[in-house]
């Protein structure tokens, strides 16, 4: 963010906490992830301060977002104060407790598992009621989200224009893949479900007390998205015992459930998502400098390769294994090194 930019912030954050009774305030900044949204933790008042930049992530998202869980009986932080046309927001502050931080420390690994699957549970039940003027996770979305893959990590391996010249195949290869997920309207999809964003919250009982951060981006789709982002995940290993004992939990309490439809949906959605969090990661490091984030690849990579490895994405792993080769293998270290160095 340039410094004008970060001025004209800092003087909009200063302006509506003084409407809210918090002039003079001071702010703690919490670390950044990966979007332009930031927060700043109000010492002592049990808030935090949301600057949601409006060109860049749009407020009003969140709002809704956080109205349809609350119905839910779901903990999404409480809203105190939001000005939409500036981006800022007063809200419920969790605490430390992420299951990221809880986990590092030894928590019970099963137990915060099962609470967060226990959490879908209940909003799924709720059907797409709970995603009412939600946007649709249709084909479109889809398609644009695993173009990611072919835009940014593609061209490490085989350059820029071999891979722009493979595009239109690749997202056709990707549509077929997804056409049956592509048209599911069934429950609120989060999106970013994983532990980084759910928290443990003390003095809460039953599925709320699993606190529920990071859904400004939720669209209405499948179940098995969030489950799948739950259980495959980015940045950390979930045994798989556990991964096969969580889905299980699941669909045991969804007996309306077509248990096939689900998993079909849910190796589709893997595909997809582990493809697109590929292309983000290098896109974060490249232009954004979040170099972090390679550490995770590896990962990805072979949570991408598992999911291609189910007989019904075949299709899809045949193509890139015909059109493109080293896609199998980890980054090469030249383009991880280039991808390290400092933008000018």
């Amino acid at each position: 963010m340039s410094l004008t930019l970060e001025t004209h912030r800092a003087a909009a954050r200063e302006m509506f906490l003084a409407g809210c009774g918090h002039a003079g305030q001071r702010l703690h900044a919490l670390p950044a992830d990966a979007s332009a949204r930031r927060y700043f933790r109000l010492e002592g008042q049990g808030l935090l301060l949301m600057d949601s930049p409006p060109g860049a992530e749009p407020l009003a998202p969140y709002l809704r977002v956080a109205h349809l869980l609350r119905g839910c009986g779901l903990s999404a932080p409480k809203v105190l104060a939001s000005d939409i046309e500036l981006g800022l927001a007063l809200v419920e502050d969790f605490g430390h407790a992420t299951y990221t931080r809880l986990l590092a420390t030894g928590h019970d690994e099963e137990a915060l598992y099962r609470l967060a699957v226990d959490a879908l549970v209940r909003l799924h039940r709720a059907g797409p009621q709970a995603a009412d003027g939600v946007p649709a996770y249709d084909g479109r979305k889809l398609d644009e989200e695993a173009a990611l893959f072919i835009d940014w990590y593609a061209p490490l391996l085989v350059g820029e224009q071999a891979a722009a010249r493979l595009r239109g195949a690749y997202l056709d290869a990707f549509a077929t893949a997804c056409r049956e997920v592509a048209l599911c309207r069934e429950v609120l999809v989060l999106r970013d479900y994983h532990v980084d964003n759910l928290m443990l919250l003390e003095g809460r009982e039953g599925v709320a007390a699993c606190g529920l951060l990071d859904f400004q981006d939720a669209l209405c789709g499948s179940p098995a998205y969030d489950l799948m982002s739950l259980l495959e995940d980015a940045r950390r290993d979930v045994p798989e015992a556990l991964r096969a004992s969580l889905l299980t939990h699941y669909l045991d309490q969804r007996p309306e459930v077509d248990g096939r439809r689900f998993m079909a949906d849910y190796q589709a959605l893997a595909a997809q998502r582990h493809a697109k969090v590929l292309g983000i990661f290098v896109r974060l490091a490249r232009r954004d400098g979040k170099l972090g984030y390679l550490d995770h690849l590896p990962r990805v990579l072979r949570l991408f390769r598992e999911a291609l490895d189910r007989p019904a994405l075949h299709p899809l792993r045949d193509f890139l294994d015909c059109n493109l080769v080293p896609w199998r293998d980890e980054l090469p270290a030249a383009a991880l090194d280039a991808l390290r160095e400092p933008i000018l």
